[in-house]
């Protein structure tokens, strides 16, 4: 399993070495973007809206937009050297709340944690500490160049931390929009909803829960690749006027020798990037 962050995991003068490693992974049926008269897949380029021209991943800065078209531009050195000032830091669990108490529209991402090989011991401590005590771990950490609020808790027989939200990044229900005022709901349907709880209530199963969408659009593929319904795309893709690979250059140059004797040669306009 893929490691994401490696560091180590303290609560009082207990310090444990783990590894985090993505708990989830997206299922999602990803499907390309094709030429609708040549199926060709369409690429996206990095085009600079002042110079209408395609830049280069070494000619981007990041900045910060504080009005409009107003930017502080960031020296990345400046945003490594901070990355590494707060990533070296070890993840101290601050406090030991409920999860009750927890909003769930506060939670953001699960992660397993695994205990490095001398961190064993110290891994099982704070694991059966949490299943006798019930509590679960809130935790600040850095991972890829932003501090996330955490908690620690027991999942089956491992730890895992979730990354939660901060308190400012849940926006304030006053601003969404239409919703009712208390009113007087009618017992009788009160009553019949209730009952209609009743009856649909269960133990939770999460292997009872599908993805129905996803397993149709599998199917639809499958079974256009069965009857032979695959599209394939003769284009190739136009080799770049900046060519910087030497064969290629080459080969290049080769088919531009193969024009015909007799055909009038024609002035070419380099159009703007």
């Amino acid at each position: 399993m893929h490691t994401v962050w490696k560091g180590s995991i303290s609560f009082g003068l207990v310090n444990i070495p783990v590894k985090l490693h993505a708990a989830t992974e997206n299922k999602d049926v990803k499907l390309r973007q094709l030429h609708k008269d040549c199926h060709t897949p369409i690429s996206y380029k990095k085009v600079c809206e002042g110079c209408n021209q395609e830049v280069k991943d070494e000619d981007i800065v990041k900045a910060y937009e504080y009005a409009k078209n107003k930017f502080v531009v960031l020296d990345p050195d400046d945003l490594e050297n901070l990355r590494k000032e707060n990533e070296d830091k070890a993840v101290e669990i601050i406090d030991f709340v409920q999860l009750t108490e927890i909003d769930p529209i506060y939670f953001e991402r699960t992660y397993f944690l695994s205990p490095d090989s001398t961190g064993a011991k110290a891994y099982s401590l704070l694991r059966k500490t949490l299943e006798q005590s019930g509590k679960i771990g809130i935790a600040k950490i850095i991972i890829r160049s932003k501090e996330q609020l955490a908690i620690v808790r027991v999942y089956q027989n491992a730890l895992v931390m979730e990354t939660i939200h901060y308190p400012d990044e849940v926006r304030s229900i006053g601003d969404v929009p239409n919703i009712p005022s208390e009113q007087d709901v009618v017992q009788k349907e009160l009553d019949t909803a209730l009952m209609l709880v009743e009856q649909l209530t269960t133990t939770f199963n999460p292997e009872k829960y599908t993805d129905d969408y996803r397993n149709a659009l599998l199917e639809l593929i499958e079974e256009k690749k069965a009857t032979n319904t695959i599209s394939t795309s003769d284009k190739q893709r136009p080799i770049p006027e900046n060519v910087t690979d030497l064969m290629t250059a080459l080969q290049a140059s080769l088919e531009k020798t193969k024009k015909p004797a007799t055909r009038k040669r024609t002035t070419r306009t380099k159009k703007n990037a």
